[in-house]
């Protein structure tokens, strides 16, 4: 079978159709982000005709949905989850999040890895007040850690006891006898200031204390940046949405994104019943 041709022109015009028919599912999952008890945010940097924008990612129980926007701030949280978001937020430490969390009270887990990476960092600093100060955190995070492995060996009070003990060894230890270090310092002010959103998912079934999630959803929307150089237009932008939400929510529910795509465009072109992504009960 031959392969017949197609100019850059008519591509496009493939892509605007298809684009077209992916809205309605796109917008259905943009109404339900905000009703999630449980979201997990991660962005990443992406090219808008050479200018820097941000691909935002939320990765619910059974679905991944991303936005392209100009702006890496809590304004874009906002209009995503809402300033009532009553779900809990997984995410980095990043001030975005941080100011979210504040303005509009939400509850947040920011992610322990990222606070175990800071706190390995600290031990390689110069000055051994430093480096013992690091130790000690360090050392807690892993008896942290060696609790939630051995979780099967404890009842859900015992669990959650040990837990909180050793939540509050973890606070104490990083907020007294502080170096003077700049670094050490810093983690001292983020543990007074935020100390209790890295344990949340102490108190919060179905929490998990990393990030990792919204971090393993991100990962191909990066490698497609490589290959890309991101995009051009709005149109562009709006693809890039809808197709990186399609692929990763059909991966999620064990779909054929294959499969989707035709069953969407035969009811876009029909003005039949088209498929959604919204998990079924």
């Amino acid at each position: 079978m031959l392969a017949v041709p197609i100019s850059r022109g008519q591509l496009a015009k493939v892509i605007s159709k298809v684009s077209a028919c992916l809205a309605q599912p796109y917008e259905e999952l943009l109404r339900l982000l905000p009703e999630e008890k449980i979201v997990n945010a991660e962005e990443t940097g992406h090219q808008v005709n050479g200018q820097h924008w941000w691909t935002w990612c939320f990765r619910a129980e059974l679905y991944v949905l991303y936005h392209l926007d100009a702006h890496r701030s809590a304004d874009v949280l906002m209009q995503m989850l809402g300033e009532e978001f009553a779900g809990t937020l997984g995410c980095d430490c990043f001030p975005a999040y941080q100011r979210y969390m504040h303005e509009c009270n939400i509850v947040i887990q920011f992610c322990l890895a990222h606070l175990i990476r800071d706190v390995k960092f600290l031990t390689t600093l110069p000055g051994a007040a430093a480096k013992a100060y690091g130790e000690r955190l360090r050392t807690l995070l892993r008896e942290l850690f060696q609790i939630i492995h051995a979780r099967a060996e404890y009842s859900a009070r015992e669990y959650r006891r040990q837990l909180q003990a050793k939540r509050e060894e973890i606070v104490t230890a990083g907020t007294r006898e502080v170096p003077d270090s700049q670094h050490c310092q810093a983690m001292a002010k983020r543990l007074r200031k935020h100390g209790a959103a890295y344990f949340t998912f102490i108190t919060t079934p179905g929490i998990e204390p990393t990030n990792n999630v919204a971090e393993q959803a991100i990962r191909f929307v990066v490698i497609d940046r490589h290959i890309t150089q991101g995009t051009r237009s709005e149109g562009g932008n709006r693809w890039s949405e809808r197709i990186w939400t399609v692929i990763a929510t059909c991966a999620a529910q064990g779909l054929s994104v294959y499969e989707f795509l035709c069953a969407s465009l035969r009811g876009f072109w029909e003005g039949t019943a088209q498929p959604s992504l919204v998990p079924q009960d």
